[in-house]
């Protein structure tokens, strides 16, 4: 369900992405991820992990049916969550055992007018990664949070 702040912040979203991603900058069937925010929070080389492996995820997904329909895919990652995890939370919603991803993807036609935008809040268990003492573990989180959202935005834009 739309509020009232989301439908403003897709409303003032559009002409950036348009001015961004204008035809000659967006192929039919390109995907681009946007992690700018990630990085103004401080999140540098997480955040160009997520662009890369969202990219990668997407592109490969949804690739050739946004070219088959002349469109593109701009996604925005606008935050991730990912608490501390000791492996102590157990059941479903357990304190500190979900990981999540916040993100905005816009379909783009290739007159470069906004076919759609879809709000996508997911979220996986930290757990899902492995476990918690792995080396490597929060790569593997990350990893997890971008397949869970991309999965989310494939279903909505319908790959």
């Amino acid at each position: 369900m739309l509020n009232r702040r989301a439908l403003l912040s897709a409303a003032l979203a559009t002409p950036v992405i348009l001015a961004t991603t204008g035809r000659s900058a967006l192929a039919a069937g390109a995907v681009q991820v946007d992690v700018s925010r990630l990085t103004t929070q401080g999140l540098g080389p997480n955040a160009a992990r997520i662009k890369f492996t969202m990219e990668r995820e997407l592109a490969g997904a949804l690739g050739p049916s946004l070219q088959g329909r002349g469109a593109s895919l701009v996604v925005r990652v606008l935050g991730i969550s990912m608490p501390s995890y000791s492996g102590g939370a157990t059941g479903f919603g357990g304190a500190g055992a979900d990981d999540g991803m916040e993100s905005e993807a816009t379909v783009i036609g290739s007159d470069g007018r906004v076919i759609a935008t879809y709000p996508v809040l997911s979220s996986s268990s930290a757990g899902m990664a492995g476990n918690w003492y792995t080396p490597g573990i929060d790569t593997a989180r990350i990893d997890s949070m971008v397949r869970t959202n991309a999965g989310w935005i494939r279903r909505y834009v319908g790959g």
